[in-house]
């Protein structure tokens, strides 16, 4: 992953295994499975869904601590249906959260901090635009 300015890049491959994909982020790396493929590791909507849940617990983590509101615990349930009449789209995602040690007025205002800053729900939330470009290369080519 490199970050510059404001940009967050990751890199994928495929590897020999069909469905089996390697993915790189700052250094770290971890196998992703397609829908189709081995269904071994974690999928790319489960990485979507992951993504979600770990912004909204860090962001709410770090809120709760600024305002020493004394979270003890935070948990995030997140989910998602694939649209039956278009799967290219999801019907709908749904993100529970279960915040223990504040009161539920609180647990309110954390989320409404979380969902007022947390650029991935955002994202999820109004959309996005998204550019792709594709570069053919010869098979004898090198990275």
């Amino acid at each position: 992953m490199t970050t510059t300015a404001q940009t967050t890049t990751i890199t994928g491959r495929t590897t020999d295994t069909l469905g089996r994909l390697l993915v790189t982020a700052r250094g770290n790396h971890f196998v992703s499975d397609a829908r189709t493929g081995p269904a071994e590791a974690v999928q790319a909507g489960e990485l979507l869904l992951a993504s979600l849940a770990s912004c909204s617990l860090s962001n709410i983590q770090l809120h709760a601590q600024e305002r020493a509101s004394g979270l003890t615990h935070g948990q995030a349930r997140v989910s998602y249906e694939r649209d039956l009449h278009d799967p290219t789209r999801y019907k709908w995602i749904r993100l529970d959260l279960r915040l223990t040690g504040v009161p539920h007025e609180e647990a309110e205002t954390l989320v409404s901090h979380f969902t007022e800053s947390c650029p991935i729900y955002n994202t999820l939330r109004r959309g996005s635009n998204i550019v792709v470009s594709v570069h053919a290369e010869s098979p004898d080519a090198t990275f």
